[in-house]
């Protein structure tokens, strides 16, 4: 097990037992998250942040005896969107694979006792000899028109809107609404532009959506003043 302490991996939930989750990794290394390790603050019900089956990003606290003490809680936004991003990429990867090759599995495991399934598939569409490294030349040119099919460009989307607060401590309190979320740049004279890049501009435009009706709510709270520039 080459596990270390603060390293952020992926996990699939396997049972909770009263005030403890348990986990396994995908390669079959198992852990535990303690109640106090989920979520800050009271918890009423675990299962609100938990099941069984859920694939979930933690954050490694120890590693005794082969096994994995574990935070949920710790994971930053941020980290827990790069890891799960990473994992659907890669699930896709292991798909295409599957898709043309009948040893597909054998495949797989052979490539990643050397690269990252991720790296070497993102690798191959700047370079595509490396597929015959393991596959034929028939799968490779099967492999290089799917994922040529799959490449897309990334969409920007923006939203601009106005934040002020004529508290003493406005900056403050003004940072405290916008909270940790990535993308918001400010423009000067109290415009702010919050910005994502997606290839699903559909999900981009969601979560733009509900992170500046968080933001207007925790302004309205705040008694600072939001208005969204249409």
């Amino acid at each position: 097990m080459d596990y270390q302490e603060g390293e952020i991996i992926i996990c699939r939930v396997m049972g909770i037992v009263k005030t403890t989750v348990f986990v396994e990794t995908f390669d079959g290394i198992k852990g535990s998250i303690v109640m106090s390790e989920i979520a800050p603050g009271r918890i009423r019900n675990i299962r609100d942040y938990v099941v069984p089956n859920k694939v979930i990003v933690c954050k490694v606290l120890q590693v005794k005896d082969n096994h994995l003490f574990l935070s949920l809680r710790r994971v930053k936004l941020s980290e827990q969107k790069e890891v799960l991003e990473d994992f659907k990429k890669e699930k896709s990867y292991e798909g295409i694979i599957k898709t043309i090759s009948k040893n597909a599995e054998v495949l797989i495991k052979k490539i990643s006792e050397k690269y990252s399934l991720r790296e070497f598939l993102d690798n191959s569409k700047e370079n595509p000899e490396i597929l015959k490294e393991f596959f034929s030349e028939e799968e490779s040119e099967k492999i290089e028109k799917i994922l040529v099919s799959k490449k897309e460009k990334e969409k920007e989307l923006k939203k601009e809107f106005s934040l002020n607060c004529i508290s003493p401590n406005g900056i403050e309190i003004i940072k405290n609404v916008l909270g940790k979320y990535d993308g918001i740049k400010y423009l000067g004279n109290s415009m702010y532009v919050i910005i994502k890049k997606s290839h699903d501009p559909k999900k981009a435009d969601q979560e733009i959506r509900e992170i500046l009706k968080t933001i207007e709510e925790n302004a309205e709270k705040s008694k600072c003043n939001f208005i969204l520039k249409k």
